[in-house]
């Protein structure tokens, strides 16, 4: 009688533990970005004009910022093999594993021609050294009211794009590529 209330016991305690048993824990996404890596594109072309590129590194990810004079409306940004010249097809070679390509749809130059934005060294707009992500920025080209820029990262990488508006007649594009998945 003993061993028959001992197996039962051991029996009662396996199926409480098969039937109480915790779900399989599931991975919680890096700093809370379920962005993904797929092409992100918005909005169309406006009269804005590029005035300046800039980035800042985050505790989460690297951010580059496209600041317009006017309201921006539109961007695509998207992984490609290679960023080409806009017009001429000529190949934009940027450090990193991985080429974001980003199309500001608006020009770096004003209705009149003049440039909206001269940087100083157009295969180095930014200073990318210590970043987590971010390898290189370059402009590729501003061509029929689109300005292109080559962002090399680390790896191809979670990313999201959008618009701030101000302030005053000012826009911002953002893009923020993720340190990890």
């Amino acid at each position: 009688m003993k061993y028959i209330k001992a197996w039962l016991a051991v029996v009662g305690l396996l199926a409480a533990f098969i039937l109480i048993a915790p779900a399989p824990a599931q991975a919680v996404p890096y700093c809370g970005i379920t962005w993904g890596s797929l092409a992100k594109t918005a909005g169309s072309a406006s009269n804005a004009t590029v005035a300046n590129v800039r980035a800042g590194q985050h505790a989460c990810f690297d951010r580059l910022v496209v600041d317009l004079k006017g309201q921006a409306n539109g961007y695509t940004v998207e992984y490609v093999t290679e960023v080409v010249r806009p017009g001429s097809g000529v190949a934009v070679p940027v450090r990193g594993a991985a080429d974001l390509k980003i199309t500001v749809k608006a020009p770096a130059y004003t209705s009149s021609g003049a440039a909206s934005y001269t940087p100083a060294n157009r295969n180095e707009l930014v200073n990318t050294a210590g970043y987590a992500t971010f390898r290189q920025v370059a402009l590729a080209g501003s061509f029929e009211g689109t300005t292109t820029l080559a962002l090399g990262v680390r790896a191809r990488l979670p990313f999201t794009a959008f618009v701030l508006n101000g302030p005053g007649n000012t826009s911002r594009i953002i893009i923020d590529v993720a340190h990890r998945w």
